[in-house]
């Protein structure tokens, strides 16, 4: 008689499952790159989602060159302000910082966020292994963000020599810098955020564990069983109820469907391309500035931070543009 086959529900690849300790994710790894130098990372705010209509940039499909259904997220980018260059040396315990050099043009809402130094702008130096920016994002440009104190973000320079990327990053100290610097359209990215928190959940809504049948006694929405008698206690691998959501997530190889940025018409400056549909994005409002579309779904609610790499394990290949014919503005209130 053959054995039965339970697989196991759940991944561990997510333990332990509880609330992040901040709504600001962490970007811990960067890829190396070839093309630069140039930054590897952005930030936006996430406005909501829509479906564009685009020509499908896939070739070895059924629809391809045909005129396909897309879905994407709406991350609204206004342009990024750097404080900082830091410089590192590594060591056997890791990166080190050796030197860091602070811009004179900081805008008096970082104050919300840290003391600033003064008097005290740091030095270059010339011995070292890695160089990155630390730049924060401008929210009072965004008017669907209820906030003033700026998000925070350290940003690799990666691409060409040091020498090259210690040019480029003293030559952005102070500036703002664009997503169009980062990456352009039709090209990868990660996503990192911090999933919508739903809070005390239940064992099958947690873990995805089947529903117990009729013969069970008193419960249905339960786990069969803590474990065996031995060893005596409840492991931790044993699905249970508790914590759901509202953690780090990392979303792999997005692609960036389009870049909208400003354009001047008769001396005032406006979107390229209109996004907001009718009524506003729910819990949002109006995209008022620069955004990015990307294919598909990303982690977060609707006015959560979202920082963006460029890919550490991609697959597919780049392409030069994507043909949009339609991006769908109908009301997304559900009337």
């Amino acid at each position: 008689m053959s054995s039965a086959h339970h697989p196991r529900r759940g991944s561990m690849a997510y333990y332990p499952r509880k609330r992040a300790k901040s709504i600001v994710p962490r970007i811990r790894t960067w890829p190396e790159i070839e093309d630069g130098p140039r930054i590897q990372g952005f930030a936006g705010y996430k406005a909501g989602m829509t479906h564009v209509l685009t020509v499908d940039w896939r070739e070895h499909t059924t629809t391809a060159k045909q005129e396909i259904w897309t879905p994407v997220t709406v991350i609204e980018v206004p342009p990024m302000k750097v404080a900082t260059v830091r410089f590192y040396e590594r060591t056997v315990y890791g990166l080190k910082s050796v030197s860091e050099v602070w811009t004179e043009n900081l805008d008096d809402e970082l104050k919300r966020r840290f003391p600033i130094p003064k008097n005290n702008r740091g030095k270059e130096v010339d011995d070292f292994d890695e160089v990155r920016i630390v730049a924060y994002t401008q929210p009072k440009l965004v008017s669907g963000i209820p906030l003033k104190a700026p998000h925070i973000m350290e940003i690799r320079i990666g691409g060409g020599t040091l020498d090259a990327r210690k040019k480029y990053a003293m030559d952005l100290l102070g500036k703002e810098v664009e997503f169009s610097d980062f990456k352009s359209e039709g090209k990868f990215v990660d996503v990192i955020a911090i999933t919508k928190g739903k809070g005390f959940q239940g064992h099958v809504k947690r873990f995805g564990v089947k529903l117990l049948n009729h013969k069970n006694s008193k419960h249905r929405r339960m786990i069969g069983t803590l474990g065996p008698w031995h060893p005596d206690w409840v492991r931790y691998t044993v699905p249970q109820a508790g914590q759901t959501g509202y953690q780090q997530r990392t979303e792999y190889n997005k692609r960036v469907i389009k870049y909208v940025d400003y354009v001047e018409e008769n001396g005032e400056k406006k979107l390229e391309m209109e996004i907001t549909p009718e009524g506003g994005f729910p819990h949002y409002g109006e995209v008022r500035n620069p955004y990015v579309l990307i294919h598909g779904s990303v982690p977060g609610t609707a006015k959560r931070i979202v920082k963006m790499r460029d890919p550490v394990r991609q697959v597919l290949e780049d392409v030069e543009k994507i043909e949009i014919t339609h991006i769908s503005r109908k009301s997304k209130q559900g009337v």
